[in-house]
C-alpha cells in the first residue's frame, strides 16, 4: 500500500514548516532553517519553491501576501499537525534507540 504524502518529513521539509511559524518569503525561509540548524540544512532554491508548492497543495501552507515576484508564507493547522506529528514520531525512533542500545542488561 502507498504511503499518503508527507506522512513523514525529511529534514528540509520539517525545518522549512518550522520557519512558517511566522510569516516569511522563500529568502527568509532559507535563512531560518541556516540559522535554526547552525548551518548544518541548507535548501537550495529549486527544492525551497518546489516544496512551497507542495505544501501550499495539501494545505500544510498558505500564501499570505505577494508583491511582485515576492510571495508571503505561513503554516496552517493542518501543518502544524504534521510537523507534530513528525515530532512524535521521531520521539520513538529515540525511545527505540534507547530502549536498545542503552539497557542496563548490555
Amino acid at each position: 500500500m502507498a504511503r499518503e504524502k508527507f506522512q513523514t518529513l525529511t529534514e528540509q521539509m520539517f525545518y522549512i514548516l518550522l520557519a512558517l511559524k511566522n510569516e516569511c518569503c522563500g529568502m527568509d525561509i532559507m535563512s531560518k532553517v541556516l540559522e535554526l540548524t547552525g548551518g548544518r540544512v541548507k535548501i537550495g532554491p529549486g527544492t525551497l519553491y518546489n516544496l512551497l508548492e507542495q505544501f501550499k497543495n495539501v494545505k500544510l501552507i498558505e500564501e499570505v501576501s505577494s508583491e511582485g515576484r515576492r510571495k508571503n508564507y505561513v503554516i496552517t493547522s493542518k501543518g502544524i499537525e504534521a510537523l507534530k506529528e513528525e515530532y512524535l514520531r521521531l520521539q520513538e525512533q529515540i525511545s527505540d534507540y534507547e530502549a536498545f542500545f542503552c539497557s542496563t542488561d548490555r
